[in-house]
């Protein structure tokens, strides 16, 4: 089945000269948008992705119809791969129903996960460098050198968890991520140990 897709950045501009060329195309539905091609979320695009089967193709009157960023052309052509979706661009004069449309699918498909990765290797080297200067993702802890002490000092006097977390302002779970059961039992059996 040919699906027609129609789109124009402006509520003024005219989809009729795209509708027709999808008609003379061949195509038995369309779908349209009016909005940015720079939009990730068109309802027009989306809705004629959700009626795509396997085996159909979809049917463009211009490549720069789908997006206008390389990475979201590519991602799309590689979904659309991934789905066994044609693609046809009546101007662009692509159409990977053919040997020559399939390998075009390949290169973007290509290109995608080249992308991917290319993403993690500077993920990863910044996080590297982030590390080697001593800087640490996440949050920031809440449980200075300060509360640390304070709370060591409450545990060994004889004070539970659950009170000694609201005394330094912080949370059950992460005074206790600071302090195990463990350390509190050793730190239970020294006060044990100094009293006469």
């Amino acid at each position: 089945m040919l699906i027609g897709y129609a789109r124009v950045s402006t509520p003024e501009q005219d989809l009729t000269p795209q509708l027709d060329a999808l008609r003379e195309a061949g195509c038995e539905r369309s779908f349209t948008d009016k909005a940015s091609g720079a939009k990730a979320n068109r309802a027009g695009l989306a809705e004629a992705l959700s009626h795509a089967r396997a085996g159909d193709v979809l049917v463009i009157w211009k490549l720069d119809r789908l997006g206008r960023t390389s990475k979201g052309l590519i991602d799309l052509g590689a979904e659309l791969e991934a789905r066994n979706i044609g693609l046809r661009s009546i101007t662009d004069g692509i159409d990977t129903s053919g040997t020559a449309g399939k390998f075009v699918f390949r290169i973007l498909a290509a290109l995608a996960e080249m992308e991917r990765d290319l993403i993690r290797e500077r993920t990863t080297a910044a996080l590297m460098v982030a590390k080697r200067d001593g800087r640490v993702g996440g949050r920031k802890t809440v449980m200075t050198p300060k509360r640390i002490e304070a709370a060591r000092k409450l545990l060994a006097g004889g004070m539970t968890v659950r009170e000694v977390a609201p005394a330094i302002g912080v949370s059950v779970p992460t005074l206790y991520r600071h302090f195990p059961a463990s350390v509190q039992d050793a730190m239970g059996a020294e006060r044990e140990g100094d009293q006469p």
